[in-house]
């Protein structure tokens, strides 16, 4: 019978129980990869809270003609598929005789999905690009909601005005 020797570890063991490895070069690298993540992990957090990507202080937009002949309030980002709401103001001076108009480019109602307008206009015309809408003003200041749900992805550029004054320009994305 031949006399066989203990099987011996290089490994430490803890307890006397488990070998017990160490790869302190490893360790580093990977205790480093972990802080990226959690940092990169917070700051996505952070944009998002703040509405980088929509619902958020961020997101929300205002935006006025260079003569005041309107004002527009809207989400910069919005979401495909999901309601959004962009309303704009008028001052009393653009009112006349109980009738405001507004022409609007007709990326409000293609790729931003106009689902509703309130109040609902008493006359719309297509052309040029756009609708020219006439609303019935009962309060002044007047203000109109078009309710939208955003049929594409990207850039959508918008322009509105009233006819004669001045236009507003502005460029809101819609992400997934």
């Amino acid at each position: 019978m031949t006399k066989t020797a203990p099987v011996t570890d290089s490994v430490k063991k803890v307890n006397n129980e488990f070998a017990v490895g160490d790869d302190l070069e490893f360790q580093k690298s990977w205790q480093k990869f972990e802080r990226g993540v959690w940092i990169l992990l917070t700051i996505f957090i952070l944009l998002s809270l703040a509405g980088v990507f929509g619902r958020g202080p961020l997101a929300q937009g205002h935006i006025q003609a260079s003569d005041g002949s309107l004002r527009v309030d809207y989400e910069r980002v919005q979401r495909f598929g999901t309601p959004s709401v962009l309303t704009i103001h008028f001052p009393p001076d653009v009112i006349h005789q109980g009738t405001v108009q507004l022409w609007a480019s007709d990326t409000l109602v293609k790729p931003l999905g106009t689902q509703r307008v309130v109040p609902q206009p008493m006359k719309s015309v297509i052309g040029g690009g756009g609708i020219l809408y006439s609303f019935p003003a009962t309060t002044v200041p007047a203000s109109i909601e078009f309710q939208t749900q955003p049929a594409a992805l990207g850039f959508s550029d918008l322009i509105v005005r009233v006819p004669g004054k001045a236009e507003v320009k502005t460029r809101i994305f819609v992400v997934p």
